[in-house]
């Protein structure tokens, strides 16, 4: 019988006295021991704690009672109440104790798995720091190879810069091209020509393939083929002449390769002398083609006006 069946056996007994007697016979001990076991019974941590120690004070209770019922004397009931309210008050001192005692553990619980979390949180932060480290390891590593890679690419097309240069420095050298504010401008004179004609010689051509060979090593440059003639002649005549040998030149270099949007041409006929036109030696200076050849990725500026 569990204690919160306790309370109406004591309750029948009481009621089974008053019927018996008017008068049923009590002690302020007995009157506090059964006030205690009424606050015991309603207190769930006596039933949950201490069930045998309240079965104990119940069965004390019910002895005091039983003698009080029976009228023995005064000192008897007083003892055995006074024995019931001592075990009463054991089983609630024993229910106390041991919910303490869970409150304790219970905390104590708590307590291990706050560490438990904290720990769990922790191994998860460091986990991720650690994964964060490896990633941020691994992206320094591979930037560190493409910047070697850059940097070796950088080194390849310096060295293949310094070498088409190097080049393009010994066939301009060759040709025995002039620098000039315009560019490098080299100069195709009469004797390439056939007499008085627009059509090159084999040593004019051998010149335009090297010329050639210089536009092919540099795709970023164009070249602006002009035309001149000497004085000796109609205006109209020299005019023609200069426009059909610069024409010769550029037809000549675009079947050498030279892609023909990358050559421009202009004829000036007698304008623009290099010499007097008073002897043969100077007229045939002035019998020539220029080949103006531009500077990397820059347009070829104008001639200047007329001298």
């Amino acid at each position: 019988m569990t204690p919160r069946f306790l309370k109406p056996a004591v309750f029948a007994s009481a009621i089974l006295l008053a019927a018996c007697s008017t008068t049923p016979t009590t002690t302020p001990t007995l009157d506090q021991a059964r006030a205690d076991f009424v606050a015991a019974n309603n207190n769930p941590q006596v039933s949950s704690y201490a069930p045998l120690q309240f079965k104990e004070a119940s069965d004390a209770l019910d002895r005091a009672n039983a003698a009080a019922a029976k009228k023995e004397s005064l000192n008897d009931i007083d003892r055995l109440a006074y024995i019931a309210k001592q075990k009463i008050a054991t089983a609630q001192e024993v229910a106390r104790a041991k919910a303490a005692e869970a409150n304790i553990a219970d905390a104590g619980r708590q307590r291990t798995e706050l560490t438990l979390e904290a720990r769990t949180a922790e191994a998860e932060r460091a986990k991720r720091e650690a994964a964060e480290a490896q990633a941020a390891a691994a992206a320094a590593q591979q930037q560190a190879a493409t910047a070697q890679q850059q940097a070796a690419m950088a080194q390849d097309q310096t060295r293949m810069i310094a070498e088409r240069a190097a080049k393009l420095e010994a066939l301009l050298v060759e040709l025995h091209a002039t620098k000039t504010e315009r560019g490098m401008v080299v100069t195709i004179g009469d004797v390439l020509f056939a007499t008085n004609q627009a059509n090159l010689t084999p040593n004019g051509m051998s010149t335009l393939r090297k010329l050639a060979d210089v536009m092919a090593q540099n795709p970023e440059r164009t070249v602006l083929v002009e035309g001149f003639t000497d004085s000796t002649g109609s205006s109209s005549y020299n005019m023609d002449l200069s426009q059909r040998r610069a024409n010769a030149v550029a037809t000549a270099l675009s079947s050498m390769g030279v892609p023909r949007e990358r050559i421009a041409m202009k004829a000036y006929g007698e304008a623009f002398p290099v010499a007097a036109n008073d002897n043969a030696s100077n007229r045939q200076l002035n019998r020539r083609v220029e080949i103006v050849l531009s500077n990397e990725n820059a347009p070829i500026p104008p001639r200047a006006a007329s001298r």
